[in-house]
């Protein structure tokens, strides 16, 4: 592994265990066995080196969304997809808040928007079925902010688990809202 490999995976290590505000270029050097210089040589910055870190964690997060296998059905996919989004933030609340951070304030990210992209296009074929009650870009919002909600549970008290019929809840109701109840779900 390079030495600008190794200062983001060690970089992404500190951030895990620290959170953004314990982030230091100290512990980034040590644990990567490099000097400050060479870590400023290759990110000019301990922003630029966490910004680096940052758009690697959105890049491993969109390669989890492309591995896992989805539902041919879009909605159980839709489901499958906010699952593995809370899952991601669950298993590594610091670094999920890292990267909500650098969302709300306005980053551009290429794997962030490639992530909601996989969203729009499960919408768009819940849309296509017909099943789809608002617009898909309303649609993505009511979605990722309620699976954003749900992460934030596991970050605000990463000691604590969340109750799983809460997080459950939080998703039924988002996929509720969007959907128009399909045929056999209305009463009769």
């Amino acid at each position: 592994m390079d030495k600008k490999s190794l200062l983001v995976a060690a970089a992404l290590q500190v951030v895990e265990q620290q959170g953004e505000t314990g982030f230091s270029t100290r512990a980034v050097c040590a644990i990567a066995n490099v000097t400050a210089p060479t870590l400023y040589h290759h990110f000019g910055s301990a922003d630029g080196l966490l910004s680096a870190a940052i758009t690697e964690a959105f890049a491993q997060f969109l390669m989890s969304k492309k591995a896992e296998p989805f539902s041919a059905d879009p909605v159980v996919a839709l489901r499958q997809g906010w699952d593995n989004y809370v899952r991601f933030a669950a298993e590594r609340p610091r670094l999920y808040a890292a990267m909500a951070v650098r969302v709300l304030q306005g980053a551009t990210i290429p794997a962030a928007d490639a992530g909601r992209a996989l969203l729009v296009e499960r919408l768009a074929a819940i849309e296509a079925d017909g099943h789809l009650a608002m617009d898909v870009e309303a649609a993505a919002d009511l979605i990722w902010s309620s699976a954003h909600a749900a992460s934030t549970l596991y970050v605000l008290a990463p000691e604590r688990q969340p109750d799983p019929t809460v997080v459950t809840t939080l998703r039924e109701r988002a996929v509720q809202s969007i959907c128009n109840p399909i045929e056999s779900e209305k009463p009769t």
